[in-house]
């Protein structure tokens, strides 16, 4: 084990014993989350609340029945909503490195099963460090949904993080997360600090560079889904970050064949119909995607994509193929790097 694990597993496991513990507020959720977790919410145990450190939400909606793996699942917290919301045919797996908080965690297992009158517990934790999924008896393209809450940033080899979650995931499937971000690369000297690191800020990763690895490992076209900036209110820390900035962002990363680089027009259409219970007006797949129901709306191909090929289709009416390619969407994806000149403006040849 890594010196910056076991630094981790001191601070989680031994440092920290209640949310209120944390010397920053980059674990903390800065968003209020939507109803139907909020009910969900209210069933969880009070110690397992009371060790929560995440930074977002991270159950999208529709999950009913799905089998769902949390990364650094803690003391449970987002374990246990989901694992009300998946109802008792879904599945909810947490793994996690640290004894103190898988302690609590399965130390209320029962009481969960008892709150949700289910018959038998549909959660069950697994010891185990999240840069090592393929050690784990985790069974590849088993997953419909994988969630993460401010956790990756602790990992040291985050690109081994997201390749083994891809392969986890069913085609289809998606990865469901927040954590932290930074504006620019953290010096290796703030890597080192082991409260800046325990406290998920510089283990963070700059933005491009992840945005560089999710593609890298098949996750081509990664969709924010919310963010907030971090404004740690620590000012000792706060002096030794400097002018570096960082963000808690939720993304979705989704696991389908035929995502391109940029986002594509091939003409296309799609009619939200109202279907998702919780999103009944209108449905957000993205920051800057949403669909009021019954309203036909212009898509790339690639959002086209995310609708049609994963959980959401019978949610949409889908209109157009793939027959005929008008370059890129307009208003998404990169400008083409040429201008039409006038006639007669031609360049000579050379």
């Amino acid at each position: 084990m890594s010196e910056i694990h076991t630094s981790v597993q001191e601070y989680y496991g031994k440092e920290l014993e209640k949310s209120e513990d944390l010397k920053t507020n980059a674990c903390c959720t800065l968003t209020a989350p939507p109803k139907h977790i909020m009910e969900a919410l209210r069933d969880v145990h009070d110690e397992v609340q009371a060790k929560y450190y995440g930074c977002g939400l991270t159950i999208p909606s529709k999950v009913k029945g799905l089998k769902i793996l949390d990364l650094g699942s803690g003391s449970g917290r987002d374990c246990y909503i989901a694992a009300k919301l998946v109802g008792e045919q879904g599945e909810v797996v947490g793994v996690d490195m640290t004894d103190e908080q898988l302690a609590v965690a399965n130390e209320h297992l029962e009481y969960h099963r008892e709150k949700f009158g289910y018959a038998t517990s549909n959660v069950r934790f697994l010891k185990g460090n999240i840069e090592a999924l393929d050690e784990l008896d985790l069974e590849p393209g088993s997953f419909d949904l994988i969630i993460s809450n401010c956790v990756i940033n602790l990992a040291e080899n985050k690109e081994k993080v997201l390749r083994d979650a891809f392969h986890l995931l069913k085609p289809g499937g998606e990865m469901y997360f927040s954590d932290v971000y930074a504006d620019r690369r953290f010096p290796v000297e703030l890597q080192k600090d082991p409260v800046l690191w325990g406290e998920c800020i510089s283990g963070a990763l700059y933005w491009n560079d992840f945005l560089n690895i999710a593609k890298k490992v098949g996750f081509t076209d990664p969709r924010a889904v919310e963010n907030k900036v971090i404004t740690v209110e620590n000012p000792e820390l706060e002096e030794k970050l400097g002018d570096i900035n960082c963000f808690s962002v939720t993304y979705r990363l989704f696991k389908i064949d035929g995502l391109e680089s940029d986002c594509e027009d091939y003409g296309q259409a799609v009619k939200y119909k109202g279907t998702i219970t919780e999103e009944k007006a209108s449905f957000d797949l993205d920051d800057h995607h949403n669909f009021p129901a019954g309203k036909v709306m212009a898509v790339c191909g690639n959002t086209y994509k995310m609708l049609h090929d994963t959980r959401f289709k019978e949610d949409f009416e889908f209109y157009g193929d793939w027959s005929t390619h008008y370059g890129i969407f307009e208003g998404c994806g990169g400008a083409m790097p040429f201008s039409i000149g006038e006639p007669g403006t031609e360049a000579s040849c050379c």
